[in-house]
């Protein structure tokens, strides 16, 4: 456990991505260790700032605000807490992400916003969890 130095955590707007900041936040503590909260917006990227929709502007505001409440709880447990907005399907990118920046960890919630889509496709923390490199811990 010792050498955990960096943390993922994706994150979605839902309870369950707070609980797993929440895990996170405690393991960080015990490793003293920083972690990065992605939170990946299930729609393709804008080419240009003209193109964003409303409902491009209403996620983006939604992440935003969400993110920074993760940074203020993280810091209030005197946790370096770095957030990373991106685009695009939710489980490639979070696995992309995490081998791209060489993480140590990551920590996911077991549900997220998509349960519907759960039931019909397999949820985004059991695709992570099949398809990771490093080390996940699911928080339920």
């Amino acid at each position: 456990m010792q050498n955990i130095k960096k943390i993922l955590v994706p994150m979605d707007g839902s309870k369950n991505s707070m609980r797993g900041l929440d895990e996170a936040i405690y393991l960080a503590r015990q490793c003293h260790a920083i972690i990065t909260g992605l939170y990946v917006i299930p729609l393709s990227k804008p080419v240009a700032d003209s193109q964003i929709s409303h409902l491009e502007k209403y996620l983006l505001n939604n992440a935003s605000k969400f993110m920074s409440k993760a940074k203020t709880r993280a810091a209030q447990n005197g946790i370096l807490f770095d957030s990373v907005i991106i685009h695009g399907d939710e489980g490639p990118k979070i696995i992309s992400y995490a081998n791209d920046k060489s993480f140590d960890i990551i920590v996911i919630g077991s549900r997220g916003m998509g349960s519907m889509k759960e039931i019909f496709l397999g949820s985004t923390s059991n695709y992570v969890l099949h398809k990771s490199k490093i080390p996940v811990l699911i928080v339920k």
